[in-house]
């Protein structure tokens, strides 16, 4: 009597981890991707003189084709979860022969995805530690979920040709890193991108030095009339804004106004949160329950993260000049 060998446990549940893992991805990227659409701040617990989720969310790789990379990554997690799912939704009824070729298709692309998202997280963890320099634990996550569903689809089924993997893996893990390359090869450094002459000109930032805990970064954008008159609005509505010296979303803000603007809104508007920071008011950052940088309250109402000057000039009741120099 020949006994029939029983399927290994891994091969039976392999489909439906990998739909959950990836599942799991999808609503960490989806909730960063809304988070980044909408101005917002990434809820992360800020360390003094650390640079965490919301730096890298405001870097310059954190877009690509003037679009979240947090949005891609949503895309990439829900496709695996259409991969892996669609054999077990999809297949019923008695055509094996069906069946098996769609299991067949899947598993493939579930390897090409997994490998590919496994080689792009590779490069962002590369830029997270040397570029960017921040301690971002939804991009750590995000880089264990990519790995694991490699892991997970190279060992959930029976592969029958072994040189099918090393194969697909060459062919998918050079077309991703050449492609990731060319995506990120205009990335610089810079504060101010270039732009149309006579036109507003995005604005990023990326830390090129420590900063100094009397002023942070030197700003080194000019303003105009606009900027200046706003800020002087702001100061004289009583509007506040609670950042810290260390944080770089803080600088773009300035950035956005000017050196000679951000020299307006003076102390009663400008409140240092950090313990270590020049005129630092630690305390009432704790009152106003202040969780990311910058927030700025205005007319009663809080707003987080950067904001363009065209919606502090809406949200502050602003109705002077706006022909603001500087976007984000």
């Amino acid at each position: 009597m020949i006994r029939r060998r029983s399927t290994p446990w891994i091969h039976k549940w392999s489909r439906p981890l990998i739909a959950a893992i990836a599942g799991s991805g999808a609503l960490t990227t989806g909730y960063l991707t809304i988070e980044k659409l909408t101005g917002g701040s990434a809820a992360c617990v800020a360390q003094a003189g650390v640079k965490g989720c919301n730096d890298v969310l405001s870097s310059p790789w954190a877009t690509v084709l003037g679009q979240p990379l947090a949005l891609f990554g949503f895309l990439a997690y829900t496709s695996m979860v259409i991969f892996a799912l669609s054999p077990l939704v999809f297949s019923s009824g008695d055509n094996n022969n069906s069946r098996k070729q769609l299991e067949n298709w899947t598993w493939l692309l579930l390897l090409a995805g997994a490998i590919a998202m496994s080689v792009f997280s590779g490069y962002l963890m590369y830029l997270l530690a040397f570029q960017i320099k921040a301690v971002c634990p939804y991009c750590i996550g995000s880089a264990f979920f990519s790995v694991s569903l490699l892991v997970l689809t190279i060992i959930g089924r029976t592969w029958e040709d072994i040189g099918q993997i090393f194969f697909t893996a060459i062919i998918v893990g050079m077309v991703t890193l050449i492609g990731t390359l060319g995506i990120y090869a205009g990335v610089n450094q810079s504060d101010v991108t270039s732009g149309t002459p006579g036109q507003p000109v995005k604005i990023f930032f990326t830390p090129k030095q420590d900063p100094n805990p009397a002023f942070g970064w030197e700003i080194t954008t000019t303003s105009g009339e606009a900027e200046i008159a706003l800020a002087r609005h702001l100061v004289k509505i009583g509007a506040k804004e609670y950042t810290a010296y260390w944080c770089p979303h803080c600088h773009e803000q300035k950035l956005l106004f000017g050196k000679q603007a951000y020299q307006e809104l003076n102390d009663n508007v400008k409140v240092e949160c950090a313990e270590d920071g020049l005129k630092a008011k630690p305390e009432l950052c704790k009152a106003a329950k202040i969780e990311g940088f910058p927030t700025w309250i205005v007319n009663g109402k809080s707003y987080s993260g950067v904001q363009n000057l065209e919606e502090l000039a809406k949200v502050s009741g602003y109705t002077g000049a706006q022909n603001f120099k500087f976007f984000k």
